[in-house]
């Protein structure tokens, strides 16, 4: 077995026990940063904090329409007294 052989063979078994522990990581929700930092991603947390995003965006929109429709509503209000001024 020449020099290159067992090479090649250490490389492929690099690559195989990478591809695995990524997907050995993936499967129990651990992610890693860059610099190399593991952190454990808590599946019922994100989904919860999914929900509040859209019961947020909800109110928002509700805040929106009252803001809106109330400013409307002022300047209806402005235009009737200048017209009976007038």
């Amino acid at each position: 077995m020449g020099f290159w052989t067992v090479v090649l063979i250490i490389v492929l078994a690099g690559m195989a026990f990478s591809a695995w522990r990524t997907k050995h990581m993936t499967q129990h929700g651990i992610t890693e940063d860059f610099l190399g930092n593991q952190s454990i991603q808590d599946r019922g947390a994100s989904e919860e904090m999914q929900r509040e995003l859209e019961e947020l965006r909800e109110r928002v929109q509700v805040l929106e329409r009252i803001a809106t429709d109330d400013r409307e509503s002022k300047r209806l209000s402005a235009e009737i007294d200048e017209l009976r001024k007038n």
